[in-house]
């Protein structure tokens, strides 16, 4: 009976060693500046950015074709790619979401989102999120949809897609004291 008994210690002893390492492995928060992968969260700006998903979009689909209703397909040799993300702020005083992104490959080719206009209701709208909300805000049609962010569109020569890791580039406010802009990086999951 002591022999079980010390037996059933030793292995709560070690589950807990085992949760406690674990624990350690994700990563929670992430300094500004610093680069990240899809699906962690970066902050600039006083809001914190998370790229969600990263794919490439068939209007054919019906799921896509809803994302971008009478949108044209993509010329041959180019895709239509959505960055699904939020920004959130989650201070106490209202902030503002970036207007400025780019994608860059491994070559340094650098390319824009397109222009989306008000008939998108999944489109990244750039401005001021309140206090305790994010982009897309809550209760939208983008936050509620299968991604739960807000669609920045690019079209991208299928080639570029071979430079891999392409990374969004997020450009914030400039900085007070230097009057040079921050930026975020996020490495996407193409």
């Amino acid at each position: 009976m002591a022999g079980s008994r010390l037996h059933a210690t030793a292995l709560c002893v070690l589950a807990l060693v085992g949760v406690a390492v674990f624990a350690g492995c994700g990563k929670s928060s992430n300094k500004p500046g610093e680069t990240v992968r899809e699906g962690l969260s970066t902050p600039l700006g006083g809001l914190r950015y998370t790229v969600f998903l990263t794919r490439q979009l068939n209007l054919k689909n019906e799921e896509d074709s809803g994302y971008l209703p009478g949108y044209k397909e993509a010329p041959p040799g180019k895709g239509l790619y959505g960055v699904f993300l939020e920004a959130c702020n989650t201070g106490d005083k209202a902030a503002i979401a970036s207007s400025h992104f780019y994608i860059e490959d491994t070559q340094g080719n650098r390319f824009q989102p397109q222009a989306l206009g008000p008939k998108y209701p999944f489109a990244y709208r750039a401005g001021t999120v309140p206090p305790e909300n994010c982009e897309p805000a809550r209760g939208s049609l983008a936050q509620q949809g299968p991604t739960s962010g807000a669609l920045l569109l690019f079209q991208l020569p299928l080639a570029a897609t071979e430079n891999r890791p392409l990374e969004l580039h997020i450009q914030g406010p400039a900085d007070a004291a230097t009057g040079k802009a921050s930026q975020a990086a996020v490495i996407l999951d193409i």
